[in-house]
């Protein structure tokens, strides 16, 4: 064949995009294991961050093996229902009625007793946002927190990643003294609501702001029924 051709050089290009379109896939396939246990442990790292247990990638697995004691799944009604609660993906279930929704649930001993942990799943200003946080025993205090985001503004929304961010979650409370869910406030400057159930929102970032504090009210209100029945 000639080679100087429009025929050779359409082969060859065609050859060489599927050669390399193969061992991309393979790479890809090779790899997938290892991205997927990466997924995991970084899941576990930030449920026990919730509950304020710091863990590296070497020691999470082990840390969270001891620490959480239970996983499970709730409905909205507080009911425990059959599935995998490490497993299930909450931007799914959110996306089902009020009625269909299940919710995991992480049970973990800490040096201060026992803690709950409920994932969160909202969105911010570019995309989704999500998190753990962890109440007492009492199923109304928060003992601690996590957030993470897919993309807001560095220095802006991507600010609710921060520790300075979620050390504020500490000591505040769901509820209010009549048992009714008040869930957090995430507070402009200035604007006033009880301490007990306010956070301070991020400069500048107050889209991502509103949306944290949208998703906390929305996932509450998914594991009221659940937190009433538990209370201790």
């Amino acid at each position: 064949m000639d080679r100087n051709s429009n025929t050779y050089t359409f082969l060859y290009a065609a050859i060489m995009v599927i050669v390399v379109a193969a061992v991309l896939a393979s790479v890809s396939m090779a790899l997938k294991p290892a991205q997927k246990k990466n997924v995991e442990i970084e899941k576990k790292q930030n449920i026990l961050a919730s509950v304020n247990i710091e863990s590296t990638a070497e020691t999470a697995e082990a840390i969270y093996a001891e620490k959480i004691i239970d996983e499970y799944l709730v409905n909205t009604k507080g009911e425990k229902v059959d599935g995998n609660a490490f497993t299930t993906d909450l931007k799914k279930e959110r996306a089902k009625s009020f009625d269909e929704m299940v919710l995991p649930v992480f049970v973990c001993d800490t040096e201060e007793g026992r803690k709950y942990v409920l994932p969160v799943y909202g969105a911010g200003l570019w995309g989704p946002i999500w998190g753990y946080v962890s109440v007492s025993a009492d199923m109304n205090t928060i003992f601690g927190a996590n957030f993470d985001h897919e993309g807001e503004t560095p220095g802006l929304g991507a600010e609710i990643s921060t520790s300075a961010f979620e050390e504020q979650f500490k000591g505040k409370e769901i509820f209010d003294n009549s048992g009714e869910l008040v869930s957090i406030l995430v507070a402009k400057t200035g604007q006033v609501a009880p301490e007990e159930h306010k956070v301070d929102g991020i400069s500048g970032g107050t889209i991502t702001s509103k949306g944290l504090e949208a998703m906390l009210k929305d996932d509450f209100t998914g594991y009221e029924a659940f937190l009433n029945k538990n209370k201790n």
